[in-house]
């Protein structure tokens, strides 16, 4: 296991040895070593890839991107086998259960999906324990149609051209059902409080959300997220500049940074002491981990990917230059 090295003005908190470190090493191996109810949010985008992966899906397989690769010569999103949702489920579940115990009672597990997988990471933070409290949309709308004409697969029937030219024409417009994706759903979990909300607060500083996080103009946060201002008429919602090339790194060559301050209202929204602790454990890029930093509160990460921890490294470092 490789740490971000520096020091660490801790003194009782939990978990001391991993507090402001990043590691090279599985989220599985790592979660058991940290302690029960010591963190405050855990906020995170778990690889799944799932439309670029066989049924023999793994979580070894989607972490370096290296061995990403299409079925069979098909374009992503072309085909999906039911039996790779119920693997990531399998595999989430067990994640689902370590976030359960680790998280103060109160505390948030906020993770990042896609529309078609959020039921089954939802369901695995249900089954968990966890109370499944809202479902956050990160909206935008740079992202590229995945949608496929059949005109390849036309020209390649073993029928007359003739015939091939009139049933192009037939299905002209109509292509596969991968709709544009313009949003990314955030499932947001919560650890059941111990007793009220006000002892649970007094005991632990976690478990309500900062309603003086005004957004637009004034307005109380919603669960909606943009990169866009979409429309004046749109009373709730948080707005979120995309991550410019400055801001992610110049060599920074992860495939889905989120924006910083996405990240930032989502910890400033969850977390009520300077003193939290924010994990990430699919670090990536580390938006998350800087985003905590940046907010002076404590974070910790980890992740499979050696490419990735030295990309959130430079990040962290980057930061303490300002």
């Amino acid at each position: 296991m490789k740490s971000l090295k520096g020091k660490i003005p801790m003194s009782n908190l939990k978990n001391e040895q991993y507090i402001n470190r990043i590691y090279h090493t599985d989220a599985l191996e790592f979660l058991p070593k940290l302690e029960d109810d010591s963190i405050d949010l855990i906020l995170t985008d778990p690889p799944y890839f799932l439309d670029k992966l066989d049924e023999k899906w793994s979580p070894e397989k989607v972490s370096n991107k290296k061995n990403l690769y299409t079925v069979k010569s098909l374009p992503a999103g072309m085909k999906f086998d039911k039996e790779q949702g119920k693997n990531l489920y399998k595999w989430f579940l067990k994640v689902s259960q370590e976030a359960f115990r680790i998280l103060k009672p109160g505390g948030f597990f906020l993770s990042f999906s896609s529309p078609r997988l959020y039921h089954r990471m939802a369901t695995a933070m249900d089954d968990s324990g966890f109370l499944i409290k809202d479902c956050f949309l990160w909206i935008y709308t740079q992202n590229q149609a995945k949608a496929m004409s059949l005109d390849h697969f036309i020209q390649k029937a073993p029928i007359p051209q003739q015939q091939r030219e009139k049933i192009k024409k037939k299905f002209q417009n109509w292509k596969t059902p991968q709709i544009k994706s313009c949003f990314e759903p955030i499932a947001v979990a919560q650890k059941p409080t111990e007793g009220t909300f006000l002892s649970n607060m007094l005991k632990y500083e976690v478990g309500l959300v900062n309603t003086s996080l005004k957004t637009g103009e004034n307005m109380f946060p919603s669960n909606i997220l943009t990169t866009e201002s979409i429309n004046a008429i749109m009373d709730r919602y948080f707005l979120v500049p995309k991550p410019t090339k400055k801001e992610k790194g110049f060599s920074n060559n992860h495939l889905t940074v989120k924006p910083l301050s996405l990240c930032e209202q989502l910890i400033k929204l969850l977390t009520f002491s300077k003193e939290a602790v924010v994990l990430d454990p699919f670090v990536g890029s580390g938006t998350t981990v800087v985003a905590a930093k940046h907010l002076k509160r404590k974070f910790i990460g980890c992740d499979i990917n050696q490419e990735y921890i030295k990309i959130t490294e430079a990040r962290l470092q980057k930061q303490e230059l300002f």
